[in-house]
């Protein structure tokens, strides 16, 4: 087992990373203070690991709460839900909430325990590559709303976080491909020698090849703590590199659907056309948007727009993106791989035309 911290002084707390970690006893006992523990998953994750969960935790009192199983249920209706059993089974503010699933279930369940009661300690235990590498990690919740992804929320951090790389054994393909889109971003705005790693090793991940994936999950999980350290609620511009590609694919994501396209796979896409806009800026080489591009399509991601999804449209949600500060829209964009920015320095006709040009050609 690999244990990081991420630094946030009296918030500080540890990511444990390694093989078989739901079935320690003690592991995440260790973390729990109060009397009663609540562990949210969906109808997907639920029957293949909460026994191990819960047996890990021994004694305890614990109950669950299973929700529904997709990105469409990211709904403040679903927060209801959860606050209408937490009622009923007449939780204190000593209970411990513990996320047991994808970026979904981790996104409400943080959420949700930062809102009850004005607070309660949560847990996660991340289940799929994408929320093992990104969402779990920063203290990042929310839920979605019909005119944007992730509107609604709270920076609220968990006591530990949990990733059993074990659990993705059972995870489909297209999600472990989702997956490396976050993997990938990290090599992209701040590890370049990783990006270089990843590019003679993207095929051990794609094959489930364990220390392949424990590798790559301990580099983007050291990315993020720094930044969140750094930066923890997006204040200082450098957490919002964690963007890259992100408004691109959050607009994508939700033009398209919640749901439709998967999170990974929109940022995927998104992060190339952030290179293919840095390259009209004069900032990337035309060589290194091959890299890029050919990584994201080697881990099985789109690297072109969806034909359903117009230009208009696009811009349209990318204007309610919230990294829209003044009324001006400010992109993560690449100087070199390794060295992202943030800026709202750019010609937007230069980006209408460079969105449309890649429209045409998909």
């Amino acid at each position: 087992m690999r244990t990081l911290k991420v630094d946030l002084g009296s918030r500080s707390y540890p990511i444990y990373i390694g093989e078989n970690l739901l079935a320690q006893s003690g592991l995440l006992a260790a973390h729990i203070s109060g009397k009663q523990i609540i562990v949210i998953s969906n109808e997907t994750i639920a029957p293949l690991y909460m026994d191990k969960l819960l047996a890990s935790l021994e004694n305890l009192n614990a109950h669950k709460i299973i929700l529904s199983d997709g990105e469409r249920y990211k709904t403040l209706t679903t927060i209801e839900s959860i606050f209408d059993q937490l009622l009923e089974m007449r939780c204190a503010r000593d209970i411990t909430i513990i996320a047991l699933g994808g970026g979904a279930v981790g996104d409400i369940s943080g959420f949700a325990a930062a809102c009850y009661q004005r607070g309660v300690d949560f847990i996660q235990v991340p289940t799929t590559l994408l929320s093992q590498v990104d969402s779990s990690v920063g203290g990042k919740t929310g839920v979605n709303h019909p005119l944007g992804k992730n509107m609604i929320g709270a920076f609220y951090q968990p006591q530990c976080v949990l990733v059993d790389i074990s659990t993705l054994h059972t995870l489909p393909s297209r999600e472990l491909s989702a997956g490396l889109a976050e993997v990938i971003k990290y090599g992209l705005i701040a590890k370049k020698p990783f990006f270089n790693w990843l590019e003679n090793n993207i095929d051990r991940i794609l094959e489930f090849d364990s220390d392949a994936i424990e590798y790559a999950v301990e580099q983007s999980c050291l990315c993020k703590a720094e930044v969140v350290a750094s930066d923890e609620h997006e204040k200082n511009g450098r957490r919002a590199l964690l963007n890259l590609g992100h408004t691109f694919g959050h607009a994508i994501e939700t033009g398209m659907g919640y749901g439709n396209w998967l999170h990974g796979e929109a940022v995927g896409c998104g992060m190339v056309i952030a290179a293919q806009f840095s390259a009209k800026l004069g900032w990337l080489s035309d060589k290194d948007v091959s890299k890029i591009s050919r990584l994201v399509s080697t881990a099985k991601l789109p690297i072109q727009l969806p034909k359903e999804l117009t230009v208009d449209k696009m811009v349209e949600l990318m204007a309610i993106d919230k990294k829209v500060k003044d009324g001006k829209l400010h992109l993560v964009l690449l100087k070199d791989i390794g060295e992202a920015v943030l800026t709202s320095k750019f010609d937007h006709d230069l980006l209408y035309n460079t969105l449309n040009e890649l429209h045409n050609n998909t």
